[in-house]
């Protein structure tokens, strides 16, 4: 299984984000700098507005998701992964995230409910359809 590194910060900036906006589905992105053998570490997370305001969809808006991928460009770093919400479960990719998954290579976090009040990611690859889970480490 491949392994994802998202320093611990990145995940509590995500975790505070997607419970912020929690029931809508949250989303946004994760850079990383040089790749390792081990894939690379997060090195920002970009907190981008839901522009579909749904609790069960997500499309980045699109001048922050532009804004995102020029600094990720001018700053020399690369596109680890997208990550978005299901606030009501479940902790997998839906047939939509597989059938809207644009970006092959770039890993997809997750974050589902696991309790009343915390919040569980999981990281996934999705390409050509197919899913796999990848460890995630800080």
């Amino acid at each position: 299984m491949q392994r994802l590194l998202i320093a611990p910060q990145h995940m509590q900036q995500m975790a505070a984000h997607v419970a912020a906006c929690s029931p809508l589905e949250a989303c946004g992105l994760v850079a990383a700098g040089l790749e390792t053998a081990d894939g690379g570490e997060s090195v920002h997370v970009f907190l981008i507005e839901n522009e579909l305001a749904s609790p069960t969809h997500y499309s980045l808006q699109p001048r922050q998701q532009l804004e995102a991928f020029m600094e990720i460009e001018r700053r020399g770093w690369r596109l680890l992964a997208i990550f978005h919400s299901h606030p009501n479960g479940p902790p997998h990719p839906s047939q939509t995230d597989l059938a809207e998954a644009r970006y092959p290579g770039v890993a997809h976090l997750i974050w589902a409910p696991d309790s009343a009040s915390e919040w569980a990611c999981r990281a996934f690859m999705l390409d050509d359809g197919q899913v796999a889970e990848l460890e995630l480490a800080t």
